[in-house]
């Protein structure tokens, strides 16, 4: 049958064999090159190593402008894919996601292209595919217990490693790295508009879903837009500072991400109004659950905006 046929995808579709992580932000974000892909139509699809949890994983990335998702995992030997992570040798502490070496390309090529069933294979998209229901939230308009509200510091700012550190001690915000004991407990109430919740405790209204994976700077044009059209009737939406971000983090793991369910899982982490000291941006990543930070175009990241809710404040 084949991997796209099992995976309910076009059978026609083919592996780019030469793509990986690190080459991605020229194909389908940068303005030069003659390789870019400049049709929103046209996706690609190549095997990448996620090397974020304890055991490496093998996936197939589905990739096309401005969009990006996991579209399966392979069972591949564990043994095999583990040394295809120490080949890397030593990498920044923000760089988890790998090309494939050889061995596992010849792997790939003899157990998984054109396979006849489905062992090894473990299709992920069906996530993409979820829409928001219910929030399962008390409503802006229902009666509130009286809650402490706090006022975090905003954007946009420059941090080192050690402010951050400083700033989840502070405000007791939970990172599972930094601070794993954190204690910030948020109140959310949704605003019955299907788009957006408000947490009481900082006053700040917030998007339940959010922009999909691109540059830093895409994403301030994507930020103008959302403005631009009054998203949920407003104009004044913005990227969430470091502690603002923070304080969403849940302790415990919903829907594989420590962040409450009201919100959409396809911004696993996103940008913040926070560029590190001395380079690079800062990212909040709930699936992970903690703050990190990278250069903002490889891969780029998601947004989830917020705005002060004055009916609140």
């Amino acid at each position: 049958m084949g991997l796209f046929t099992l995976l309910n995808l076009q059978s026609n579709l083919v592996v780019d064999w030469d793509m990986c992580p690190e080459y991605t932000f020229g194909t389908f974000e940068s303005w030069g090159g003659k390789e870019r892909i400049r049709s929103k139509k046209e996706h690609i699809y190549y095997f990448f190593i996620d090397a974020w949890e304890e055991v490496p994983r093998l996936c197939l990335m589905e990739r096309g402008i401005k969009h990006a998702r996991v579209v399966a995992e392979i069972l591949a030997p564990e043994d095999m894919v583990q040394r295809c992570v120490d080949e890397q040798g030593k990498v920044a502490l923000y760089e988890r996601t790998y090309g494939i070496n050889e061995e596992l390309k010849n792997w790939l090529e003899e157990n998984i292209i054109e396979a006849k069933d489905s062992t090894g294979i473990v299709p992920l998209y069906e996530k993409e595919q979820e829409r928001l229901g219910e929030s399962g939230l008390p409503g802006a308009d229902e009666p509130q217990p009286e809650v402490r509200t706090i006022t975090l510091p905003g954007g946009p700012a420059e941090l080192a490693e050690e402010d951050v550190v400083a700033l989840v001690k502070k405000y007791n915000l939970v990172d599972h790295e930094r601070h794993p004991a954190g204690e910030f407990t948020n109140v959310l109430v949704d605003n019955g508009d299907g788009k957006t919740v408000t947490d009481l405790v900082t006053g700040l209204m917030w998007q339940r879903e959010g922009s999909d994976i691109m540059s830093h700077r895409s994403m301030r044009k994507a930020l103008e837009k959302v403005n631009d059209e009054g998203f949920a009737g407003y104009t004044d939406w913005r990227f969430p500072s470091m502690a603002e971000a923070l304080s969403l983090m849940e302790r415990q793991k919903e829907k594989d991400q420590f962040l409450h369910p009201c919100f959409s899982t396809e911004q696993p982490f996103i940008f913040v109004d926070a560029v590190r000291k001395p380079g690079g941006y800062w990212f909040v990543d709930y699936k992970h659950g903690r703050a990190f930070w990278s250069s903002g175009t490889i891969p780029g990241g998601f947004g989830r905006f917020c705005r002060v809710d004055t009916k609140r404040k």
